[in-house]
């Protein structure tokens, strides 16, 4: 993906005004030693780091260039879960690695862009260039733009290969849109400090914030936006579509696409990226409309829907399509007398409703020679941990060696705990 060194170091000029210190930290990396150095490593393990650093070190490399190394080796070997065999040629900081779009999602952000006929993007808040690097093997010219110097300077480098992608180090609200179709964004939702990095969670508080978000989109571009999975319904704007994304079962995100971006007739929705690539639940209705789904007994198999589709509120529509109802109107178990293979939720057979009480529980987990105990829940404040510990102590794992699972909810004001049996899943 990447030549040498002196090719980094190239591109690493056109970042202008970086602080020495930061500059330092990359640099290290960009000269021909640090780059053949870092790229010599193979997978990061701590177990071997200690040796690894001895070893560098007698082997005649600056102590201060062996640490950047190994701190960027290990940021390479955790990026691998989002960047596949790309993480091994790219840089990364700490805090943009956490909010970095995974590259399956980032190509489906593209491919939306491609489809509405947008030729240049503007990635405003480009991190470490994900999207951009989506957009760019698309062959969507891209200019992309972020604040952080140290952040633009790794984007710099990871679009390397792509002479149709412009890193430019500014503010993504003062950026020069002329000539523009299309505007992506991923606004920062993080803050950085000596301890680390906290969320943050009010949408005016992200840089730049949903209200400029919203005024960009006021002028017709098309515009989409990448935000916390957790936004509220009520804060997302009129006027756009919300798509919640799940990967193998983790929500990372919702995107909100306005005007070209937004798809006819849907308001919200939920992608799913898993074994079975990519599926959806959607809905034309606003976040308080939508269908009813009825409420009835918990029997025949329980399901526990994705993330994705509570966060987007489509529990409803999903206990329709399983032709099924909701064991509380408030809480997102959906029960069915038949097992539907659905990629939307996971299932279990109900095998037995017991009251939510330790003292009933101890006596069924000897009962059944219960050794070892999975417990989820919903609806409930027992803590899954607390309560596994006091329903095995005293258990001889000799004796029992039974597998079990359990559902803690509630139905109204009452507490149970369901014993189920999880169904294959593909």
């Amino acid at each position: 993906m990447h030549g040498n060194g002196a090719m980094a170091r190239a591109r690493w000029t056109t970042v202008e005004g970086m602080a020495a210190e930061s500059q330092d930290q990359i640099a290290l990396l960009l000269t021909a030693e640090g780059w053949d150095l870092l790229n010599s490593l193979g997978p990061y393990r701590d177990a071997d780091a200690f040796a690894l650093n001895n070893s560098l070190r007698k082997a005649g490399h600056r102590p201060e260039l062996v640490s950047a190394v190994l701190t960027q080796s290990r940021l390479r070997t955790r990026a691998e879960a989002k960047f596949g065999e790309f993480a091994r040629e790219m840089l990364f900081t700490q805090a943009g690695l956490e909010q970095a779009t995974r590259l399956s999602v980032a190509a489906r952000h593209a491919d939306r862009f491609v489809r509405a006929g947008i030729k240049h993007v503007a990635d405003l808040g480009c991190g470490l260039g994900a999207d951009s690097l989506a957009f760019a093997s698309l062959d969507v010219a891209v200019t992309a733009v972020e604040r952080d110097e140290l952040t633009a300077a790794c984007a710099t480098v990871n679009l390397i290969p792509f002479p149709q992608a412009t890193v430019v180090h500014g503010d993504a609200e003062q950026a020069d849109l002329e000539n523009i179709d299309g505007i992506w964004l991923d606004p920062a939702r993080r803050t950085t400090s000596s301890s680390g990095t906290a969320r943050i969670w009010d949408p005016e508080a992200f840089s730049p914030p949903l209200s400029f978000v919203t005024s960009l989109a006021a002028g017709g571009k098309a515009v989409g936006v990448k935000m916390g999975p957790g936004m509220p319904h009520d804060a997302v704007p009129a006027h756009c579509e919300a798509q919640w994304v799940s990967v193998n079962g983790d929500v990372t995100e919702v995107a909100l696409w306005f005007n070209a971006l937004k798809r006819p007739d849907i308001r919200r929705a939920a992608l799913l990226l898993g074994n079975r690539g990519a599926v959806e639940l959607t809905s034309a209705a606003d976040f308080d409309g939508g269908p009813a789904a009825p409420v009835g007994t918990i029997q025949g198999f329980l399901y526990e829907p994705d993330g994705a589709v509570i966060r987007a509120g489509l529990v409803a529509d999903l206990a329709l399509n399983l032709k099924g109802h909701l064991v509380d109107e408030h809480i997102a178990y959906i029960c069915a007398d038949e097992l539907v293979d659905t990629p939307f939720a996971r299932a279990y057979r109900v095998l037995e409703v017991l009251p939510l009480n330790v003292k009933v529980l101890k006596r069924w987990v000897k009962d059944n020679g219960v050794g070892v105990l999975d417990i989820k829940k919903r609806g409930v404040a027992t803590t899954p941990e607390e309560l596994r510990s006091q329903l095995l102590s005293g258990v001889s794992l000799k004796s029992s060696k039974a597998t079990a699972t359990l559902v803690l909810t509630r139905i109204g004001t009452e507490r149970v705990a369901i014993v189920v049996e999880p169904q294959p899943a593909d």
